[in-house]
């Protein structure tokens, strides 16, 4: 992406004039709350660019990444992502690293809009369709109290900059019944980036097979 090419030339003085923020009072009120926040985004609008901006604001974090094949590449990118003072976290094996990072009332940012494999995903409702998705933001949110705030970077033609659109946080299930608390607040967490792209659909990466893993007895629909 053009944005990740350009980190280098981002800094605080110059960071404004690509973007700007909507919605910060969410994330300052979640962060005066001192439990920690959970960004839930999506490849929508311009993600990379939305991280090292919220560094360059003053409000380092931590981004869940996957690994590439490719090692040169990935470590590429690390020194990319990390280099206004985020740091890039592998998604296997992270939850110690999450855990410590909300204690310290940290945000993490999490892309949740890729079907899950294994046992880390839960078949919720997107776009009317049953889709494996990642059932750990509403895990990580249920152990830890912290809040999960949707946040978007869309591209505002009138204002001729991207939009860092920070939504209220999640009003997350907490019946007593873990298993249907998980099963709903997955839902609620898709529903919030269904949100976001039905909104900016044009601004959505989708170049992978979003309902590939199916539930027990329904066919292949690729």
């Amino acid at each position: 992406m053009w944005a990740i090419a350009r980190t280098p030339r981002f800094n605080a003085r110059n960071i404004s004039d690509w973007i700007e923020y909507d919605g910060y009072e969410h994330y300052q009120r979640a962060l005066d709350e001192g439990r920690g926040v959970l960004f839930l985004t999506a490849h929508l609008g311009c993600w990379e660019l939305s991280s090292t901006a919220h560094a360059l604001f003053g409000n380092p974090m931590t981004v869940l990444v996957r690994r590439l094949d490719n090692p040169l590449l990935d470590a590429f990118l690390d020194r990319r992502r990390s280099s206004h003072g985020n740091r890039a976290l592998s998604k296997q094996d992270s939850a110690r690293e999450i855990l410590q990072a909300l204690r310290a009332n940290q945000p993490v940012g999490i892309l949740a809009d890729q079907n899950t494999a294994g046992e880390d995903g839960l078949f919720v409702d997107v776009f009317g369709v049953p889709a494996a998705a990642t059932k750990g933001v509403a895990q990580i949110a249920m152990k830890t109290g912290a809040a999960v705030i949707p946040g978007f970077a869309f591209w505002n033609p009138e204002a001729g900059r991207f939009v860092l659109r920070f939504e209220a946080p999640l009003d997350l299930r907490d019946s007593g019944d873990r298993d249907a608390d998980l099963a709903e607040n997955t839902q609620r967490c898709q529903t919030a980036i269904e949100q976001g792209i039905r909104a900016h659909p044009d601004q959505w990466l989708w170049i992978h097979r979003r309902w590939k893993r199916r539930p027990p007895g329904q066919g292949a629909i690729y």
